[in-house]
């Protein structure tokens, strides 16, 4: 098998590889995630409350993103391992949905971009939520995993629709 030129993450064999991006040009690259975690009003109102069994839903939650940040490389196996300088994970009621709205900005200065490591955060924000609060509600969804932004790269820059 024959892989095509333009799939960077095959060989010529067609096997999965990570890309070498030793000649790329260090920049400063900036990524922005979100996830939300729709939910029962009632549920939503106890983990305001502070009536979570296992704690401070939204503190939790935060922390669990920014460790697995920091882990992407170990999760998404052709990944390159960032050193970033700064990723922080915000999470927020959101009555509309109702349920919670979790934000994921990460930043590096490198040769490759941080995209991964902002949709990881959020992704497993997400799942610690879902974590914390499923006593309460089994139903619960985690929704519009995607990203919204990016800046840096060869790529340039990237701003989705909302």
């Amino acid at each position: 098998m024959t892989a095509p030129e333009d799939l960077t993450h095959l060989d010529k064999a067609g096997r999965a590889r990570m890309v070498d991006v030793g000649d790329k040009p260090i920049t400063a690259r900036e990524a922005l995630a979100e996830a939300c975690v729709v939910m029962a009003s009632e549920t939503l109102a106890a983990a305001l409350a502070g009536n979570a069994k296992k704690g401070d839903v939204r503190s939790v939650a935060e922390i669990a993103g920014v460790m697995a940040g920091k882990r992407t490389s170990e999760l998404i196996p052709l990944c390159h391992p960032i050193a970033l300088s700064s990723l922080i994970v915000e999470v927020a009621p959101d009555d509309g949905l109702p349920g919670f709205r979790i934000g994921a900005r990460a930043r590096t200065t490198g040769q490759t971009g941080v995209e991964m490591e902002a949709l990881t955060a959020a992704s497993v924000a997400a799942l610690a939520i879902y974590d914390m609060l499923k006593a309460l509600d089994r139903g619960m969804r985690i929704e519009g995993v995607r990203l919204l932004e990016k800046s840096g790269g060869a790529s340039g820059d990237y701003r989705a629709a909302r």
